[in-house]
């Protein structure tokens, strides 16, 4: 039987295997792959709009050899979770309210966790300091101010619900959302093993 696979294919060696299912039919397929150490101390930082095959490109002048960077990052279910791209997807929503008395924290985390697809809601006091110039006595004097936001971040599923969508509940319990900004892979590092197979 004439191989399948390129010279360069990961299953290229492996042998074939004979099973039978159900009903009763032989078939015919590769053995597993055993999965093969990639290592290495050289690091690709993720970039907006990276794709393994460009980079695997890049760094070995063949985009079939992604699974070499796959392989060297095993802490990562799926290519696309290694790149930041999988269909679970951590949001940060800036949210402020003006609403007399406390803020319904109660209310909205409930409401986003009835939704479909909303995985996880946490929520945080974020406090920095500026600087403002502010009247003192007819004189404009600096000062530094603190201020305070609250972070609400949403993990979820992007099969079953949008960033646009969980800002509208959010506005919905009666907070004001900025405009949501994913907490992604860009600006992480991923390992690139050497262009060895063993």
């Amino acid at each position: 039987m004439k191989s399948m696979f390129t010279k360069i294919s990961r299953y290229r060696k492996l042998h074939d295997t004979v099973a039978v299912d159900k009903q009763g039919r032989t078939l015919v397929s590769r053995d597993l792959r055993p999965f093969a150490e990639a290592t290495g101390s050289f690091s690709h930082i993720v970039e907006e709009g990276d794709r393994l095959d460009h980079i695997a490109y890049k760094y070995y002048r063949q985009p079939q050899k992604w699974w070499r960077i796959c392989d060297a990052n095993p802490d990562f279910m799926s290519p696309q979770s290694l790149l930041g791209k999988d269909t679970s997807a951590t949001t940060r929503f800036s949210v402020k309210f003006y609403g007399s008395g406390n803020p319904p924290w109660h209310d909205l985390c409930k409401k986003l966790m009835i939704r479909i697809g909303v995985e996880d809601v946490s929520i945080q006091l974020d406090g920095r300091l500026a600087e403002e110039a502010v009247d003192y006595h007819g004189q404009p004097v600096k000062v530094t101010a603190e201020y305070f936001n609250y972070i609400v971040t949403v993990v979820y599923n992007r099969m079953n619900i949008a960033g646009a969508d969980i800002k509208s509940i959010i506005e919905s319990a009666g907070f004001n959302a900025e405009d949501p900004g994913d907490v992604g892979r860009v600006g992480q590092k991923i390992i690139i093993p050497p262009n060895i197979v063993g």
